[in-house]
């Protein structure tokens, strides 16, 4: 039935997913997340937030637009509008996304002072899987299709083999979903 074969591409491609994160394989990864639904992608970021606060400040690590210059890293919100500018533009829609390039950096301070991470990524960007596998927005780097996907495809074939192996868990844990596990436990026990 269809819900068998649903249960099946589900379980293929958490699978696909674990093994892409392990081997490194960002292209694929990158693919492989753009499948995955926005919401799947949130309940992961939360779980990896909870568990492994250090793995959650390593991806979607906002940089600065100048380097050098204070007050200027990406601050995250629902669409990209950080360019050269405005001194107090920040927001980035794109994992990992720069603040203001202006010349002279960013003016005052706040939130632009200190690199933001997944945990705020998802928060502000991402909320029930917006800007997900593309962010939006009028600003640099102007959207490209599967950037989110990518950018964090390359974040997490970044860390460390041990901290893959975590995220491969967690990642073919939230994909695959408590449903489909229950339906098969339901149907083994069924048949007995």
């Amino acid at each position: 039935g269809s819900k068998e074969d649903e249960a099946d591409t589900v379980y293929l491609l958490a699978k696909e997913l674990a093994c892409d994160v392990v081997t490194g394989q960002t292209d694929n990864l990158a693919a492989a997340l753009a499948k995955t639904s926005g919401k799947d992608i949130v309940q992961f970021a939360k779980a990896v937030e909870i568990a492994h606060p250090t793995i959650d400040g390593k991806v979607c690590k906002t940089t600065q637009g100048k380097s050098g210059q204070a007050n200027n890293f990406g601050v995250y919100a629902s669409e990209t509008k950080a360019g050269s500018s405005s001194q107090t533009e920040h927001s980035t829609s794109l994992c990992g996304g720069h603040g203001t390039t202006h010349g002279s950096g960013g003016s005052g301070s706040g939130e632009s002072s200190t690199p933001q991470v997944l945990k705020d990524f998802v928060a502000k960007t991402l909320k029930d899987g917006r800007n997900w596998p593309t962010s939006t927005g009028t600003g640099t780097p102007t959207p490209k299709p599967n950037d989110n996907a990518k950018a964090v495809a390359v974040d997490l074939t970044n860390l460390t083999t041990e901290e893959k192996t975590i995220v491969a868990g967690l990642l073919a844990k939230t994909i695959e979903g408590g449903e489909v596990v229950e339906i098969r436990a339901v149907s083994s026990t069924s048949v007995m």
